[in-house]
C-alpha cells in the first residue's frame, strides 16, 4: 500500500511539473500578405518548448506539416525549417483560393494554437483606353474611358494630361464573377482645342500589388483645326531701293496648302519685282508705288485663314557728298575780244542705288534739275561756237572780196597789183566799218 501511494504521488508530481511547464509555452505567428503568383512564408515560433510537437493546418483544417513530416500532398507546399522552437513552411504560386486563416498548433496539455491570416493581392490587368476616334475636330467634346480588371482590393485610376493630373473624372467599381476581384473604370470628359494636338493623355493604375510601379495606358491626341496665319517682314523699316521679304507663317492640321498672296484685294501688280517663293513674297527695288495692304491666305480641309501687312515705303535719308564744279567756258579773243562766260555750277548730291522707277518730287537728289543745268551749259557752249564760227567766216569773206575787186578792172598784171595795193586802205576802212 505504501508503495502504491508513493507511485501515485510521483505521477501527479510529474503531471504537475508538465502542466506548470506548458503554461509558459505559446506559439507565435504573424499575418502574411502576398501578391497572387508569389510565395508565402508561414512561420510559427515557440520561445520555451520541452520537445513538444508543432503543426501547421490550412483554412480547411487540413494538416500541412506535423513537425518535419509533410501531411498534405501539394507540391507547392515545402518545409523551410523545423525545430523544437520553430516550424516554417512555404506556399509557392499562391492563388486567390489560398487566402484565409492558417493555424499553428502546439501539442501541450491542453493544445495551444495561434492564427495567421494569409492575404492574397489580385494584380490589376494592364489598363485600356477606349473612346478615341482619330481625328477629332477642334471644339469637339471628347470622352475617354480607362478600364482595368482583376484587382484585389479595387485599384485606383488617375488621369494625367501634359503631366498635370485631372481631378474631375467619373469612377466606377464592379465585383468580378469570382466575387474576389474587381473591375474598375474611369471616364474623362473634356473639350479639345488646337493646343491638345499631339498631347499624350495618360491613364495610371495604382495598386499595392504593383510595388510602387504603376501600370499606365497612353493615348496621343490628334486634333484637326483651321490654319493660323502670321506675316513676318524681313525688316521693320523698309526704304526705297531696298528689297523686302514677307514670310507667311501658317500652322494648321492638315498642313495648309501653298499660300496665296494679294495686294489691296487683287493680284500682285508687278510679278517681275514681286516674286513668290513657297511661303515668301520677295519685293525687289522698293518704291512708293509698292505701298499698300498685302494679304496672305492659307487653306486646308478644315477651313481658311488670312493675315494682312500694311507696307509703307520710307524715303532714303539724305547724305551730303563732295560737290563737283563744272569749269567755265571762255572764248579766246580774235581782233576784238568777244568773251562768253558761264557761271560756275554745282551739281546736286546723288544717292547711290537709286531705282529708275522712283517717283519725281521725292526728297533727295533731283535728276530733272541736274539735267536742266547740263542742258543750259551745252546750249551756251553751242551758241559760243556758233558765234565764233560766224565771226571768223565774215572776217575771211571781207578779205577775199577786196582782193577780187582790185583785179577786176585791171588791163594787165601791173595795174592789178597797183589797184590791189590801193584797195588795202579801203579794206582797212571796211574792216573798221564791219566791226
Amino acid at each position: 500500500m505504501i508503495w502504491k501511494r508513493s507511485a501515485v504521488l510521483r505521477f501527479y508530481s510529474v503531471c504537475g511539473l508538465l502542466l506548470q511547464g506548458s503554461q509558459g509555452q505559446f506559439p507565435l505567428t504573424q499575418n502574411v500578405t502576398v501578391v497572387e503568383g508569389g510565395t508565402a512564408i508561414l512561420t510559427c515560433r515557440v520561445d520555451q518548448n520541452d520537445n513538444t510537437s508543432l503543426q501547421w493546418s490550412n483554412p480547411a483544417q487540413q494538416t500541412l506539416y506535423f513537425d518535419d513530416k509533410k501531411a498534405l500532398r501539394d507540391n507547392r507546399i515545402e518545409l523551410v525549417r523545423a525545430s523544437w522552437h520553430e516550424l516554417s513552411i512555404s506556399v509557392s504560386d499562391v492563388s486567390l483560393s489560398d487566402e484565409g486563416q492558417y493555424t499553428c498548433s502546439l501539442f501541450t496539455m491542453p493544445v495551444k494554437t495561434s492564427k495567421a491570416y494569409l492575404t492574397v493581392l489580385g494584380v490589376p490587368e494592364k489598363p485600356q483606353i477606349s473612346g478615341f476616334s482619330s481625328p477629332v475636330m477642334e471644339g469637339d467634346l471628347m470622352q475617354l474611358t480607362c478600364k482595368t480588371s482583376g484587382s484585389k482590393p479595387a485599384a485606383d485610376i488617375r488621369w494625367f494630361k501634359n503631366d498635370k493630373e485631372i481631378k474631375d473624372v467619373k469612377y466606377l467599381k464592379e465585383e468580378d464573377a469570382n466575387r474576389k476581384t474587381f473591375t474598375v473604370s474611369s471616364t474623362l470628359d473634356f473639350r479639345v482645342d488646337r493646343s491638345d494636338d499631339g498631347v499624350a493623355v495618360i491613364c495610371r493604375v495604382d495598386h499595392e500589388s504593383l510595388n510602387a510601379t504603376p501600370q499606365v495606358a497612353m493615348q496621343v491626341l490628334e486634333i484637326h483645326y483651321t490654319p493660323s496665319v502670321k506675316i513676318i517682314p524681313s525688316t521693320p523699316f523698309p526704304q526705297e531701293g531696298q528689297s523686302l521679304t514677307l514670310t507667311c507663317e501658317s500652322k494648321g492640321k492638315p498642313l495648309p496648302e501653298p499660300v496665296l498672296w494679294t495686294k489691296d484685294g487683287a493680284e500682285l501688280p508687278d510679278p517681275d519685282r514681286m516674286v513668290v517663293s513657297g511661303r515668301e513674297l520677295n519685293i525687289l527695288f522698293l518704291n512708293k508705288t509698292d505701298n499698300g495692304t498685302y494679304r496672305c491666305e492659307a487653306t486646308n480641309t478644315i477651313g481658311q485663314s488670312s493675315a494682312e501687312y500694311v507696307l509703307i515705303v520710307h524715303d532714303v535719308p539724305n547724305t551730303l557728298l563732295p560737290t563737283t564744279i563744272i569749269p567755265s567756258l571762255t572764248t579766246a579773243p580774235v581782233t576784238t575780244t568777244v568773251a562768253i562766260t558761264t557761271r560756275p555750277t554745282t551739281s546736286a548730291s546723288t544717292s547711290p542705288g537709286r531705282d529708275p522707277n522712283s517717283l519725281a518730287g521725292q526728297n533727295g537728289p533731283d535728276h530733272a534739275l541736274i539735267g536742266g543745268i547740263v542742258a543750259v551749259v551745252v546750249f551756251v557752249t553751242l551758241c559760243s561756237i556758233f558765234l565764233l564760227g560766224r565771226y571768223l567766216a565774215r572776217h575771211k569773206g571781207t578779205y577775199l572780196t577786196n582782193e577780187a575787186k582790185g583785179a577786176e578792172d585791171a588791163p594787165d598784171a601791173d595795174t592789178a597789183i597797183i589797184n590791189a595795193e590801193g584797195s588795202q586802205v579801203n579794206a582797212e576802212e571796211k574792216k573798221e566799218y564791219f566791226i
